[in-house]
């Protein structure tokens, strides 16, 4: 039998809450948390895959669906998502255009396929994309010939011609290992003002100003801040905070903590921190860095060791301190990524055609296999998407 005097009570509030406007003034679907988001997998494709690749992840068990090709790409070895959802931008190393390289831009359909839009060629191997705050301005970072570029994206999203391409200089320290100029990752910061582009040849972390109307890139006074000599500066990561950037280094194994200002663009070397455990004496490279949702805690990849290497971040002081090393459960972990809840981490490693999905504890930021392997061919970069967006 229906309870009349709470039924009673229920609609009552209802009412009063439409007629005081709470209920309007609540945006769609306030409070719910999505079951699951939407994954997309950079690849390389000179193997079996043959483009991005989408998947689930569900929240509640960390359970990924099996990969589908979202849309065909040669080699798109990273990704970028614009900020409104719409649209995606890929590296595509050595692909179809003379001299090997693109940005390519798709548009991003209901059921999450790719539609694609346009191609610009860049004529070394581009191994970063990226975009500003507002998803007007799209960045590029190459690799094959130590440039940054800079382009624009229509309102359906294409890529206009480069604004600018910046040749990185400088001498480098160690010229067998480095050689010269190699631009490893640009990513504007969370202002809108300033970029930021790692040089794993040079040593340093050039900045620039940033003209979000016209897309230009000017450079900063200083130019530039260093790593230490030989290290390789590859990724970084702005801290939730504002007040503090982290550099992976591939070479050296290390990360490089910063203090930030972001008025200025101005960076400070705080310390670096090793990647690997003591005593480990085998050949290792870092690849990606992410730092968890709630600020309080960085991750490395190892290539090599084959690890997630885990610290505590002290949000005053920036230094870091080490938490231990999770393996990847496969080869060469290329790239990671964390889902927008901090729940869960996904490995991607290059040379075992796997992804691992990992749970990660919010506490104390370790790290414990979910139980979930994926085969996928040559998977290099992992972004995260709300699905049903």
């Amino acid at each position: 039998m229906t309870n009349l005097p709470c039924l009673f009570v229920a609609v009552a509030t209802l009412v009063f809450a439409g007629l005081s406007g709470c209920a309007s003034d609540a945006p769609p679907h306030a409070g719910n948390k999505p079951a699951s988001v939407r994954v997309y997998l950079g690849t390389y494709t000179s193997g079996t895959s043959k483009g991005v690749y989408m998947c689930n992840l569900d929240l509640a068990s960390g359970a990924l669906s099996e990969p589908r090709l979202a849309g065909e790409a040669q080699n798109p070895s990273f990704l970028a998502i614009s900020p409104d959802r719409r649209f995606m931008y890929t590296a595509d190393e050595f692909g179809k255009f003379a001299g090997g390289s693109a940005i390519s831009a798709f548009a991003i359909e209901n059921d999450g396929t790719l539609k694609h839009l346009n191609d610009q060629p860049l004529t070394g191997g581009p191994c970063y994309v990226s975009t500003d705050k507002t998803g007007h301005v799209i960045f590029a970072a190459d690799y094959g010939n130590g440039t940054v570029a800079s382009f624009t994206a229509g309102p359906d999203g294409a890529l206009s011609e480069p604004v600018l391409i910046d040749q990185h200089r400088g001498v480098a320290f160690d010229p067998k290992r480095q050689a010269g100029p190699h631009a490893h990752c640009i990513d504007a910061d969370a202002a809108n003002k300033f970029v930021l582009s790692c040089d794993l040849g040079l040593d340093k972390v050039f900045v620039y100003r940033l003209d979000a109307r016209t897309g230009q890139l000017t450079a900063n006074d200083p130019p530039s801040a260093s790593v230490n000599p030989g290290s390789g500066p590859r990724h970084l990561a702005f801290h939730p905070n504002g007040k503090l950037v982290y550099v992976i280094d591939e070479l050296a194994s290390t990360i490089t903590a910063f203090s930030y200002d972001a008025q200025h663009g101005t960076l400070h070397q705080i310390e670096t921190m090793l990647t690997l455990p003591a005593g480990f004496t085998g050949q290792s490279s870092c690849a990606e860095i992410a730092i968890h949702p709630n600020g309080k805690f960085l991750y490395g990849s190892n290539r090599g060791h084959d690890s997630i290497a885990i610290f505590a971040i002290d949000t005053q002081t920036g230094k870091l301190t080490s938490k231990g090393h999770v393996s990847t459960q496969g080869k060469n972990p290329r790239s990671f990524g964390i889902d927008p809840s901090g729940t869960w981490l996904i490995a991607a490693n290059q040379n075992s055609d796997n992804l691992v999905v990992f749970r990660i504890d919010p506490n104390t930021g370790a790290l414990s296999p979910a139980g979930k392997t994926i085969s996928l061919g040559a998977p290099v970069c992992v972004k995260f998407m709300e699905a049903g967006h």
